[in-house]
């Protein structure tokens, strides 16, 4: 009901554009300043305003705004701020009825079948939407928008083989380079074959995706998540410590999985090389706390301690304090373990909700990697957080 009064405040301001332009038109058919009587069908639809029936209203005002060159512009409109204000059924009786006046022009009717494509878009027939814009790739109209429009509808429909395709024909519209985009599509690929076991086609996707891109973190996790599954413990780590020269924000993803490919091997004092290096360059609490643990498995607790210290002195981090106090409580006695134990309480709930990944793009908090967002569906945007609270 609130949404109907507030449609129908907003239809009042309508009323008098349409009261405007029937002035204005009078005006220059008659070449006089004198304005002729208002056009009776337009206190009818001001009458269903007051009367609470919009759709009524709507109605009238559409037939009265005559479809010509001068009035093509205020349809769209009027189209469009419906649209956006959700009224998705609206906006498209007006497009629909814009589209059907054979008096447009090519330039006009294209906009129509737009604007159509976008309201059949925003209430989800997507089939219907994928028409229109695929006509208006053949006749070569707005075709950078038609392309992104159908590179949503595939990538909503996971339909990656046509993403793929119009992708590519977008970059040639526009100019812009989608590789990084095209390379996630073959990663999809990818985890859609490994589930029904197609190592073959997953390993050619993965080939695709780096070849295409290959700063792609996501093609080296996935493949070496599929080398480890097949007991090739040395190609995984190579594929894991390829995220480095990737993009090293993303090795966290990677320590654990390499350390169960280093116990295979029988070989963890090379891995904790390998993480005194990657901690000293790039800091990371997983990467820290995980070395820790080997630290103390090797050393005991205390080293370990020791270790976490003189790291927190160089980055202090909730995660890294909140470590150092279980060492800590395995040893202390009476109300200083007690003192410890509220401590690690404070420090438990700091950690309890905090997201773990945000998009740089949007803002977006997650506790799981997501490779497109799913708030502003970039891709490549979702990375873990830094900091203090992060790694």
């Amino acid at each position: 009901m609130e949404s109907d009064w507030m449609t129908l405040i907003w239809l009042l301001p309508i009323a008098a554009v349409v009261s405007w332009w029937l002035g204005r038109r009078s005006v220059r058919i008659n070449g006089s300043n004198k304005l002729r009587s208002i056009h009776p069908e337009y206190f009818k639809g001001l009458n269903y305003v007051l009367n609470e029936q919009p759709d009524k209203a709507i109605e009238v005002f559409i037939k009265m705004l005559e479809v010509d060159s001068e009035t093509v512009e205020t349809h769209l409109a009027l189209g469009n701020l419906f649209r956006r204000r959700g009224e998705v059924d609206r906006a498209i009786r007006i497009h629909q009825n814009l589209i059907a006046r054979p008096t447009l022009n090519r330039e006009q009717r294209a906009l129509a079948l737009l604007e159509l494509g976008m309201d059949y878009m925003r209430s989800g027939l997507l089939d219907r939407a994928e028409g229109l814009f695929k006509e208006l790739v053949e006749t070569g109209s707005h075709s950078v928008h038609a392309f992104s429009e159908l590179l949503d509808i595939y990538q909503q429909e996971k339909d990656w083989d046509n993403a793929i395709n119009i992708a590519r024909k977008l970059e040639f519209a526009s100019g812009e380079s989608l590789n990084a985009m095209i390379a996630q599509f073959y990663c999809e690929k990818a985890e859609e074959q490994r589930l029904i076991g197609q190592e073959k086609s997953v390993k050619e996707n993965l080939r695709r995706a780096l070849t295409i891109d290959p700063v792609c973190v996501r093609a080296s996790i996935i493949e070496a998540e599929e080398l480890y599954d097949n007991g090739k413990f040395k190609q995984a780590i190579n594929a894991y410590q390829r995220i480095e020269h990737q993009d090293p924000e993303y090795l966290s993803e990677a320590v654990i999985p390499m350390l169960n490919c280093y116990r295979n091997l029988d070989n963890v004092d090379e891995y904790m090389q390998y993480l005194r290096n990657i901690v000293d360059k790039y800091g990371g609490i997983t990467s820290m706390l995980t070395l820790a643990e080997l630290i103390a498995d090797q050393q005991g607790e205390e080293a370990a301690a020791k270790f976490i210290i003189s790291e927190l002195k160089k980055r202090p981090t909730v995660r890294g304090v909140n470590r150092l106090i279980e060492y800590a409580l395995a040893q202390a006695q009476g109300g200083a373990r007690e003192n410890l134990i509220s401590i690690k309480d404070l420090t438990g709930k700091l950690l309890e909700n905090r997201s773990i990944y945000k998009c740089r793009h949007c803002g977006f908090d997650a506790k799981t990697l997501h490779w497109q967002c799913p708030s502003c569906k970039n891709w490549n945007t979702v990375k873990p957080v830094h900091g203090v609270e992060g790694e």
